[in-house]
């Protein structure tokens, strides 16, 4: 059942009047997720204003992927609250969703059914305007407009991939959420991803982008967050990241995180948050 609608917003998304509460594009305040006594997210605020891209590292179970749900609306929180260009959004709103594309590890793809078929099942649902135009710009944005009329069945993993992210974007969402976008994606397809990757960077949209590659993951970073345990160790703009090599310092604040001792994780952590 949809929620009550929002009292009326302070300014619209991604407007650019207004104090820099509105400018955000996308805010989380103290939020949490349990799932009995496990806390996957665990009071993690953070903000994300129109046009940047925020990467997420972690080490498995971090509670990565359960965010991104939180983000897209796809989960209720147990406690704490999401903003969209300064309005709260409650879970399982229709605009929230609308506004909202996500790739996640599932994707959503019917295997009877052709490449187009598949996104015109889906723009239909999100009343995409000139659905047979933007499907054909997604396949071609994706490598896959020579696969239209074929049925996914036959598609490899990194076809999937490909053609779930087209899904993704089809709608054209304010917001979008990867996570692990590059699983299954050879050399080609790869650099496909990241040139549609950089334009999505286009100043009126927000990205969040979870993977574990250091190297793919800060090539079009603006802000860099690194989760472990459910919460955020780090979290900057990149221009605070220490010089030198991200892997080890990646490592320092996840083993500092985790009570290991690394030599950056805790100054990591008291820097954590947005700047």
């Amino acid at each position: 059942m949809s929620s009550p609608p929002d009292a009326p917003a302070e300014q619209s998304p991604g407007g650019s009047q207004g104090t820099d509460e509105d400018r955000a594009s996308l805010e989380a305040r103290n939020l949490v997720r349990t799932f009995g006594p496990v806390r996957a997210v665990d009071g993690v605020t953070f903000r994300v204003e129109v046009g940047e891209l925020l990467t997420i590292f972690g080490p498995n179970g971090a509670g990565k992927s359960t965010l991104l749900n939180l983000l897209a609306g796809a989960m209720r929180p147990t406690a704490g609250e999401i903003r969209m260009g300064g309005r709260l959004r409650s879970h399982g709103e229709v605009e929230w969703r609308r506004g909202v594309g996500i790739l996640s590890h599932q994707t959503f793809l019917y295997d009877p059914l052709t490449a187009a078929e598949n996104l015109r099942f889906y723009g239909r649902l999100f009343g995409v305007p000139s659905l047979d135009d933007r499907i054909q710009e997604r396949l071609e944005a994706v490598g896959l407009a020579s696969r239209r009329d074929d049925p996914v069945r036959g598609f490899s993993r990194g076809m999937r991939q490909r053609l779930a992210l087209a899904r993704t974007l089809l709608h054209d969402p304010e917001v979008v959420l990867l996570d692990e976008p590059y699983t299954g994606l050879d050399v080609h397809a790869a650099a496909l991803l990241r040139d549609l990757l950089s334009s999505l960077k286009d100043g009126r949209r927000t990205v969040v982008l979870v993977t574990h590659d250091l190297t793919q993951g800060m090539e079009l970073a603006d802000r860099v967050a690194i989760q472990v345990a459910g919460r955020f160790a780090f979290h900057d703009a990149v221009e605070g990241l220490p010089e030198g090599p991200m892997d080890s310092f990646y490592r320092d604040v996840v083993e500092g995180a985790l009570g290991g001792g690394g030599s950056g994780g805790i100054a990591a952590a008291e820097r954590t948050g947005p700047r």
